[in-house]
């Protein structure tokens, strides 16, 4: 994991698979360059091969669990990344949401999707079965998720993206993510903090602001 110490926006990227050489990390890789580049954006990343999740209704309280759900109750947003697998998500995706408790740390988030698959058809499955267990569990799960098609075609041997286009609708996974916080979510926040702290305005009744003006 890697996080940057900032008291702005917070984004949470979350890798949904821990298989040896996977692409769906090269992919997410360019989400998280994407976000890098907003200095007053921090962003870490959840590696499922780091942490040792315990499987559903056998260890709640374990440190994994606990550590994964106070870095995601932190979050402003949240990326899922996920392969397709069977006709569906990665069941280690799964397990990363059973981990974030009930009722669930990611409700009432913003959350943006980006699926890889081998198929020409792409990980459309997968991301439709997973906007709806995040919906469920009442995550924001904004429009406009990114499957990506035939990806064992798409980077090199570095983790390069050798198509431009692709590269670009998988970097807007972040863009339209950080456009929704900017949009919705800091103005909400900077009224509260206003509302908490107390506002220096003063407001008038209409009536005594005109017998003011007639003196």
């Amino acid at each position: 994991m890697s996080h940057e110490d900032n008291d702005g926006i917070r984004i949470v990227a979350v890798l949904g698979t821990v298989r040896p050489g996977n692409f769906t990390s090269r992919a997410l890789a360019l989400v998280v360059d994407e976000i890098k580049k907003h200095g007053d954006i921090a962003v870490q990343v959840i590696d499922p091969g780091k942490l040792k999740l315990p499987f559903p209704g056998t260890d709640p309280d374990s440190a994994a669990a606990k550590t994964l759900k106070e870095i995601v109750s932190q979050a402003t947003g949240v990326v899922f990344s996920t392969p397709e697998y069977h006709g569906s998500y990665s069941s280690m995706t799964k397990l990363i949401i059973e981990n974030l408790g009930f009722p669930s740390v990611l409700s009432g988030k913003p959350v943006t999707l980006v699926g890889v698959a081998a198929g020409q058809i792409g990980a459309i499955k997968a991301l439709e079965h997973l906007r709806s267990v995040l919906s469920h569990i009442g995550a924001i799960v904004l429009p406009g998720p990114i499957s990506v098609a035939g990806v064992r075609d798409l980077f090199d041997d570095k983790g390069r993206c050798t198509d431009q286009d692709t590269e670009r609708r998988i970097r807007s996974v972040a863009t339209n993510l950080i456009d929704y916080i900017r949009r919705s979510i800091c103005p909400r926040v900077a009224l509260e903090e206003m509302a908490r702290r107390g506002s220096a305005f003063h407001w008038t009744p209409p009536e005594r602001e005109t017998a003011t003006n007639l003196r």
